[in-house]
């Protein structure tokens, strides 16, 4: 717990001497690039990413089901 306490102190400390200096504008600058590159990428969200993911999941679980029944029919006309 001590060495937990020593990094959040340090941190802390380093936060706010990076509020308080030129360096903050450094970091909103290099934050603004950052946002701008990303904007150009044909990025997603996470949200976005798990929402698909789960939609896919979905369409792969009726996919299934779907070949169950259709050589279940194809079995029964043989």
């Amino acid at each position: 717990m001590l060495n937990a306490n020593i990094f959040n102190d340090l941190s802390e400390k380093l936060h706010q001497a990076v509020n308080n200096s030129p360096a903050k504008d450094v970091e909103k600058n290099v934050r603004a690039l950052l946002a701008q590159g990303f904007s150009k990428l044909d990025l997603v969200t996470r949200e976005e990413f798990d929402v698909q993911a789960q939609v896919l999941a979905r369409a792969r679980e009726q996919l299934t089901a779907l070949e169950v029944r259709i050589t279940e029919l194809e079995g029964r006309n043989k």
